[in-house]
């Protein structure tokens, strides 16, 4: 297995493309819950290129029915891209200055649980992201209203 990079470029360029619309290839989540981390899965595949098949703990989506956990649940997201030492995108928790394009934001409640994903879009001069389940291009961070933030920054993508 080696170590390849995340191309953050692309991973923005479908942000932005599909922020505000949904790509018909994939179902959309926000009648049922929520599409902010299907559409955030959606932006880190287009960076990474990589789906990771292992059946409870992979990330990746066939169809509605044909999918994991993390490609649509925040927590499960996050798990997989912190905890992924197989094929696909892994990443770690890092600070606020230094979460970069592509990587992902999570916003929770006081109690420690996360219920929102975020993609970075911009970094300067401040953080804009992109998100689906209240649809937004390039929206500030700092408008979102929040009691707990963590930063995902994804580090890599491995391939076989």
């Amino acid at each position: 297995m080696r170590t390849i990079a995340y191309n953050r470029l692309a991973a923005v360029a479908y942000a932005r493309r599909w922020a505000l619309s949904r790509n018909p290839i994939y179902y959309d989540f926000s009648e049922i819950g929520g599409d902010c981390t299907n559409f955030a899965s959606q932006c880190i595949y287009a960076g990474s290129r990589v789906m990771n098949f292992e059946p409870t703990f992979g990330w990746y989506y066939l169809s509605t029915d044909d999918r994991s956990p993390s490609w649509t649940g925040v927590e499960y997201l996050y798990s997989f891209l912190v905890n992924n030492n197989s094929v696909g995108p892994f990443g770690r928790l890092v600070g606020r200055s230094r979460v970069q394009i592509g990587d992902i934001i999570q916003l929770g409640k006081r109690d420690g649980t996360f219920y929102h994903s975020l993609v970075v879009s911009s970094t300067f001069p401040r953080i804009l992201v992109c998100a689906h389940s209240d649809d937004y291009l390039n929206r500030p961070l700092d408008t979102y209203t929040y009691e707990n933030i963590r930063f995902i920054h994804i580090d890599g993508v491995r391939i076989e």
